[in-house]
């Protein structure tokens, strides 16, 4: 027996519609691990590069010597262990522990590293080719105190995001030349910066 359905029987009610769109709104803005879960602000969490010839997961990189330690990628020439992260929304009027897409927050590795500094994310010095490196410890006043402030982003891929810098929510009415993180190599060594081609990536549960 076939069936066909008219126009009428495919109306659905407008309360349906509007929480429909209020939920897919909703989920849309969680950023997802691997597991398809949403990312929570009091778990630890490893990042890795999506294309794996770009290197292993993000670690700790001693750039030339000495401190501050800068934000990289594992490499085999050097091997190094990765480290989880958390990450700390900065809005106090959010009222949930999942991290969600363009939110200002920090980034910090859960580690005890040699230098006696913060393992906090922070925007770092310029290199000679012009781009913005990624170090670590509290912001000292070079960009006013908002090189802590991260984000993730969205790519055209579900479920693979990019970091940026750009504390817009930390300072709406700032104008910051944002950019988002790459890779830079250096020495061998596979370090992040801004300003260079975008890194695609995925968070892993510790």
């Amino acid at each position: 027996m076939s069936m066909s359905l008219s126009a009428s029987s495919l109306i659905i009610p407008a309360h349906v519609c509007l929480f429909m769109i209020m939920t897919t709104t909703s989920i849309a803005q969680f950023v997802l691990d691997t597991n398809g879960e949403p990312v929570e602000g009091d778990k630890g969490y490893f990042i890795r590069p999506v294309i794996t010839n770009n290197g292993g997961r993000f670690t700790l990189v001693n750039r030339n010597g000495s401190c501050p330690l800068h934000v990289g990628l594992e490499n085999t020439h050097f091997p190094q262990h990765s480290l989880a992260v958390k990450f700390t929304p900065f809005s106090p009027h959010h009222d949930f522990d999942d991290v969600r897409l363009n939110q200002d927050l920090r980034v910090t590795f859960q580690a005890s590293p040699s230098c006696e500094q913060s393992t906090e994310w922070r925007l770092g010095e310029i290199t000679r080719t012009g781009r913005r490196l990624i170090a670590t410890g509290r912001d000292d006043d070079t960009v006013g105190s908002y090189g802590n402030f991260f984000r993730i982003i969205e790519t055209r891929i579900a479920d693979m995001y990019n970091i940026q810098w750009c504390p817009t929510e930390v300072c709406p009415n700032c104008r910051f030349e944002c950019g988002t993180i790459g890779t830079l190599l250096e020495n061998e060594k596979i370090l992040l910066a801004l300003d260079g081609s975008p890194l695609p990536i995925f968070f892993e549960k510790e």
